[in-house]
C-alpha cells in the first residue's frame, strides 16, 4: 500500500511553538491588566473611604 506524502513535522512543531508562545504572552498581558485594574480599584476605594471619613 502506498502511504501518502511525508508529513512535514518540523514546520508543524515550529508553528505549535509559536502558537504556544503567543498564548503565553496573551495570558501574561491579561494577568498584568487584571493586576493594574485591581490596583486602580483599590486606589479609588481608598480615596472614597478617605473622603467619607473627612466629611463625618
Amino acid at each position: 500500500m502506498a502511504k501518502g506524502p511525508e508529513k512535514n513535522t518540523k514546520n508543524k512543531a515550529l508553528h505549535t511553538k509559536l502558537l504556544n508562545r503567543k498564548k503565553a504572552k496573551l495570558q501574561e498581558e491579561k494577568k498584568e491588566k487584571a493586576l493594574l485594574l485591581k490596583a486602580l480599584v483599590a486606589k479609588i476605594n481608598q480615596k472614597k473611604n478617605d473622603n467619607k471619613s473627612d466629611t463625618k
